[in-house]
């Protein structure tokens, strides 16, 4: 054959003389096989906030339209409750009601302090509590679903504590692609400096147990133009474009929801 005949490999014009010398890995694997680097850690150890072994629950519960404002008021009298006894080693982050996205929907999020023992803790100890038992029982009566994930906090990003308002939230959830959480955290760790000259980046999450590989940024803004404009003045500072450039590619899907805090969030 002639040594210059070329085929398709991949994408790739290649001298089928070339093709030969390979031809005791063969062909059809060289074309397929790559080596990957074995990672050392977890992303869970690489990307979370080594300093504090905090552990966070997300909750999503949608709720019968006409139910809902009594749920709201159920609700924020068992979080205050939780809240003030320092027996329970958890505490209320915020909590919302769902303007955009899905209607008639609370959302819910809890810090553990302690990490996945003072979760079990948490647990066994309301198993136990007859009147949250109680609580539980009532509230079912109100939903139609709920949903939650257990959570871990980036640890480029800031600590999310009590704010006045009034403000609205959003929350932008991002599903990525299996094994890109590292190049995600890599970018976002540049990316995050410049969302932060106003204040709105309350916290960002990444999924361990419920639906992995999900990504939950927390966003707090005067108002839906305030918004806007925080937003569009992120493409004037150099090196925004870039990040999302390369995040992009990571995500399978993504969700926007514009939030407003009950009446007993700690995030007003």
């Amino acid at each position: 054959k002639d040594p210059m005949t070329l085929i398709v490999r991949v994408g790739v014009l290649t001298p089928v003389s070339w093709l030969n010398s390979q031809s005791d890995k063969g062909w059809f694997q060289s074309m397929f096989v790559h080596e990957v680097e074995a990672r050392k850690d977890a992303h869970s150890n690489l990307l979370s906030k080594s300093e504090t072994s905090d552990l966070y629950k997300i909750q999503f519960h949608n709720v019968k339209p006409e139910c809902l404002e009594a749920y709201n008021n159920l609700e924020a009298e068992v979080q205050h409750k939780l809240h003030v006894d320092q027996d329970y080693p958890c505490d209320v982050v915020g909590s919302w009601n769902t303007w955009y996205g899905d209607q008639d929907q609370a959302v819910h999020l809890w810090r553990y302090t302690g990490g996945y023992p003072a979760l079990t803790e948490c647990l066994t100890k309301l198993n136990n509590n007859k009147e949250y038992r109680d609580f539980r029982m009532e509230r079912s009566k109100m939903l139609v679903s709920r949903r939650n994930q257990l959570l871990l906090e980036f640890s480029f990003w800031n600590e999310p504590t009590p704010r006045n308002g009034p403000n609205i939230y959003e929350m932008r959830s991002y599903k990525l692609k299996p094994g890109t959480m590292i190049e995600w955290g890599n970018h976002w760790a540049r990316a995050i400096k410049h969302r932060q000259e106003n204040n709105e980046a309350v916290g960002g999450f990444f999924s361990q147990i419920g639906d992995l590989y999900e990504v939950h940024h927390l966003w707090a803004y005067k108002d839906l133009q305030s918004r806007e404009e925080t937003r569009n003045s992120a493409w004037q500072k150099e090196g925004w474009d870039s990040s999302v450039y390369y995040t992009v590619p990571l995500i399978r899907s993504m969700e926007s929801r514009i939030m407003i805090p009950t009446k007993s969030s700690p995030l007003q």
